[in-house]
């Protein structure tokens, strides 16, 4: 289980605070709010990425620090902009591959996944957006994880692609994987999620199961501004 306890960073002119929520296996959360909210800040300390000044971010009991192999455990897309250009798909994804001790013949196996087996020798310079997203989702499955971690991932994607991630995410909750899915596209997640927890300012505003959250034909982009008491609407702009 993903395990998100009491978490807390401060930056100037932002402080996350207190940020508690769990992704179980075979579940897809939905983890919503605007720009700059606290999203990816929390992301980034569930890998590892920055410690926490308070709190704590678990898989299964342990810190991403403390996992051995981490691919096998929990893969993630956060951000696909610092992939060395030159590279094709196929030698960055070998290269991510043996890094972490999984078997070559397993990149084949998710550019097949993902649908870019075509593009596999093509540097990822020359990549669309689009692709860029299905070859940072591929690198996430690399090492078939029990979690999943996924920043805006619908970025860049046309409708077919969109349906495409929700299809995916929802097989691979079926498969009993969690999936943590962050965005601000809250009806989009909407359709694909099981929960969602809002956030807004660095608090959580609320947690709950769509169909309870929307109840009564309320959309999650009402039941949000609902909830958000600061200044800043879903979309990031000022009131």
């Amino acid at each position: 289980m993903i395990r998100i306890d009491s978490l807390g960073k401060s930056y100037p002119g932002f402080e996350l605070k207190g940020v508690t929520f769990e992704v179980r296996p075979g579940e897809v959360v939905g983890f919503l709010g605007p720009n700059g909210a606290g999203k990816s800040t929390t992301l980034r300390l569930l890998l590892g990425l920055e410690r926490p000044a308070t709190g704590s971010a678990t898989v299964d009991g342990l810190y991403y620090r403390q996992l051995d192999r981490p691919l096998t455990r929990i893969g993630s897309l956060l951000d696909t902009g610092w992939i060395n250009p030159r590279q094709s798909c196929v030698d960055y994804l070998t290269w991510v591959a043996v890094a972490n001790g999984i078997s070559r013949h397993r990149v084949k196996e998710v550019l097949d996944l993902v649908g870019i087996s075509s593009v596999g020798r093509r540097q990822v310079g020359k990549l669309s957006l689009g692709m860029k997203q299905r070859l940072g989702i591929a690198c996430s499955l690399l090492g078939d994880p029990q979690f999943l971690v996924f920043d805006e991932p619908l970025n860049g994607l046309d409708p077919e692609g969109i349906i495409w991630v929700r299809n995916l995410l929802r097989s691979l909750a079926d498969e009993g994987k969690g999936v943590l899915l962050s965005s601000h596209q809250l009806n989009e997640v909407g359709q694909t999620a099981d929960r969602v927890v809002l956030i807004g300012g660095g608090i959580i505003r609320t947690t709950g199961r769509v169909d309870e959250l929307t109840e009564g034909g309320r959309s999650l982009e009402q039941v949000f501004l609902e909830k958000l008491t600061d200044s800043v609407d879903y979309r990031g702009r000022t009131r």
